[in-house]
């Protein structure tokens, strides 16, 4: 009766620039009696209602009509809507069904995303590799700092085990460092290309007084572990030469209690807001009952809240010299932010001005764990993917999709999920998403895939559960399927440090071990770096379409098309040989990795394996065959 994501239904499909005439078409059985059929279309603002009526436009075969109108959304904005029909019995609904087909009167709202008519993202990024760097454990350079706080604790070794155990005082303080720094990156930069990667995120860098930086203690200086200003910019120069960019962490919803701002430690000058009414930053804080009761996020109190609405921090954040400005002259390309839910709408209107005004391809993307097209946080509906906030988000639901399917899951759902964020998204969105599927705030993937499940196990029981070489080799192979669909599917990969070299690790901190660089699973690495190649050379997966093929059972195989080139992919999760139909072009294909399909067009994927399969435009560059059993 009517699908989102069919044009003949509805034309254009997917999310649409503000003004665009978007035509509705449905086809209902005759025996309904259908005698007047409407759209209802609800702003998702306001939760204002539009009633447009449709006309009967003919029949469709014997048995069934077409009804149809037009609707125009003149503002940027989230729209849902569904159908109303006048028939004999009384008025029926047509709503949401799987896949975004109709069914009667159960279901929900079709979504309608509609975006600001200038809204560009940066170009650089699409088709590019992102890299993500917890900086303290990627590589130490040896290179002597100065100013480092004495209280911070350096491990020995760099091969040991982050600190997991609560201090004397029953509490995990974050203040074991192994020593990893900027210049340290800066070596490995040659190692970055090899994987193919375009850009580096960096977890913070500024100065803060825990190892994981978002507790952050002075916004202008690096932490001097770290290095410092000129070191980051000879970082952002060299890698700038080798065709690598740098994002940088923006924590601007709290800082640290231990920092130039509060100083609730008495580290600082002062005077802090902890320590006087009369600061420059007491403004900056809601305060209880000053000094000791203050808002802080999610209850620590070491990460006091900042109110983001203050004219005085706004300027400092968001001015002429502001931090984001300043930064970006540095040799940033653009930030990260984090918990971007909880920064006000006017916050991130204001941070992307400044960011657009000083670097026009500047990046912001943004911490956002669900579908941030529709996402309601305190209450109200956001507008980040509209054209005013974000260029990208870290995209959580394609990791659930993939993840899932790899654990057991409903192949069928993975693609679902896979589907509607194509659908509500933006399309220059999609080609600069952020597609994870392992971060700092996750167990390993590795891990995911063939460990022990955590469930509500403690630090002591995660620090010694380790891989049997049975869950490992497992592990290895589903990982290979894994980092097939997270750099094939739309969007841009963002590979978190060492999982290419095998890391294991359940949650936080054994998931931000040292680089384990005597200890490298080599052939793993070339796999990610035969991925990079693909990337670089197949022009489909810069912003192709997506094409499903199969999701079903233990398969799930797709097409990307666009640019001259044509990319099928297919993944088996089974420990056994799955086989999955194709189109009889594909026996022209050249196999990237796996095998091709034979004259029937059957493609055999082996156990815990896969395929992908390339057509080539004519002109186009040769992809080197990674092998036919290295997903295996």
């Amino acid at each position: 009766m009517f699908c989102s994501r069919n044009p003949v239904y509805r034309d254009p499909v997917g999310a649409v620039p503000a003004g665009t005439r978007v035509h509705f078409k449905i086809t209902l059985p005759r025996s309904l009696g259908c005698c007047g059929a409407h759209l209802i279309v609800r702003s998702g603002a306001g939760g204002r209602e539009q009633d447009l009526g449709m006309f009967w436009c003919g029949m469709n075969g014997d048995a069934a009509e077409w009804w149809e109108c037009h609707f125009t959304a003149a503002e940027p904005g989230v729209y849902f809507y569904n159908f109303k029909l006048e028939t004999p019995p009384g008025p029926r609904r047509l709503k949401r069904g799987v896949g975004g087909t109709a069914v009667f009167d159960a279901g929900s709202r079709w979504q309608l995303t509609v975006y600001e008519k200038e809204f560009k993202t940066p170009e650089w990024l699409a088709g590019g590799v992102l890299y993500q760097i917890f900086p303290d454990r990627f590589f130490c350079s040896g290179q002597k700092k100065a100013g480092v706080p004495n209280d911070r604790r350096l491990h020995e070794k760099w091969e040991e085990t982050p600190d997991w155990k609560p201090n004397e005082q029953g509490k995990i303080t974050n203040s074991d460092y192994f020593g990893g720094d900027l210049a340290g990156i800066r070596k490995k930069l040659p190692y970055l290309k090899s994987l193919g990667v375009t850009c580096l995120y960096l977890n913070p860098i500024f100065e803060a007084h825990s190892n994981h930086r978002y507790n952050t203690a002075d916004y202008t200086k690096i932490d001097p572990l770290l290095g410092d200003e000129e070191e980051f910019r000879a970082l952002c120069g060299a890698a700038e030469k080798l065709g690598i960019r740098v994002l940088l962490d923006g924590v601007f919803n709290h800082t640290g209690s231990d920092s130039v701002y509060f100083n609730r430690q008495g580290r600082y000058p002062g005077p802090g807001a902890y320590q006087s009414r009369q600061s420059p930053y007491y403004p900056w804080y809601s305060f209880q009952q000053w000094p000791d009761q203050y808002d802080c996020w999610w209850g620590f109190p070491t990460l006091p809240n900042v109110n983001e609405g203050n004219p005085e921090y706004r300027r400092y954040i968001c001015g002429e010299n502001g931090i984001i400005r300043r930064w970006l002259r540095a040799g940033a390309a653009g930030w990260r932010l984090d918990v971007a839910d909880e920064l006000p709408d006017d916050f991130l209107d204001s941070l992307r001005a400044a960011a657009k005004e000083e670097k026009p391809d500047a990046l912001i993307a943004g911490e956002v764990w669900e579908d941030a097209s529709n996402k309601v946080a305190y209450g109200k509906r956001r507008r980040y993917l509209l054209g005013k906030q974000l260029d990208s988000v870290m995209n959580y639901p394609f990791r659930n999709a993939v993840l899932g399917f790899l654990t057991g899951g409903d192949a069928a759902a993975s693609m679902e999920t896979i589907l509607s964020v194509l659908e509500n998204y933006p399309p220059q969105v999609v080609c600069v998403l952020m597609n994870n599927i392992g971060t700092h705030d996750t167990e390993r993937v590795l891990t995911i895939l063939a460990g022990e499940p955590r469930r509500n196990n403690g630090r002591e029981w995660q620090s010694g559960t380790h891989f049997t070489p049975e869950q490992r080799r497992r592990g290895l192979a589903l990982l290979r399927c894994a980092s097939l669909l997270q750099y094939t599917l739309p969007g841009v990969p963002c590979l978190y440090y060492g999982d290419e070299a095998g890391m294991e690790g359940y949650a936080d901190p054994f998931n931000r071990a040292p680089f384990p660089w005597k200890q490298r699973e080599e052939p793993l690495t070339d796999w990610y770096r035969a991925l990079g190649r693909l990337r670089a050379k197949c022009a489909c997966l810069k912003g192709g379409k997506f094409i499903p093929v199969s999701a079903a059972g233990d398969v799930l195989c797709y097409v990307r098309r666009g640019g001259g080139d044509t990319l099928l992919c297919a993944v088996n999760r089974a420990p056994e040989e799955r086989r999955v139909v194709v189109s009889p072009e594909w026996g022209a294909a050249q196999p990237v990795f796996g095998t091709a399909p034979d004259s029937r067009g059957v493609l055999v994927l082996p156990p815990f394996g896969g395929a992908a399969l390339y057509l080539q435009k004519s002109t186009g560059p040769k992809i080197k065959p990674h092998g036919a059993d290295t997903l295996r």
